[in-house]
């Protein structure tokens, strides 16, 4: 049995692929990969939104799926958007808060 692509390698695909429509920023580095598994049997990714009623929430889950079960092939990927917990902007990677213009001034 083939193991599945190797965590850093499914966030990567991720990083390239599944941009959040409004920001223009991957879901990785907004902080919305809540989690992300790669199991002999199969991937599981959680995710949550910035807001609660983000309208992109189950638009960005299906790409999320997509974007992995073309990373791994032939292993099957449950996708969930999860309500909880809720999202702050600690969660973004410094290059997000560059990119948003949130970045600490030197």
């Amino acid at each position: 049995m083939l193991a599945p692509p190797s965590r850093d390698i499914l966030l990567q695909a991720l990083k390239a692929q599944v941009m959040d429509p409004e920001l223009g920023v991957n879901i990785v580095d907004l902080g919305l990969v809540e989690r992300l598994e790669a199991m002999p049997d199969g991937l599981e990714i959680d995710l949550i939104m910035t807001t609660p009623t983000c309208p992109q929430g189950h638009g960005l889950t299906d790409e999320a799926k997509r974007v992995l079960e073309q990373a791994a092939p032939g292993f099957p990927v449950a996708a969930r958007l999860l309500s909880e917990p809720f999202w702050s902007p600690d969660r973004m990677s410094e290059a997000a808060r560059r990119h948003l213009g949130w970045a600490a001034k030197p």
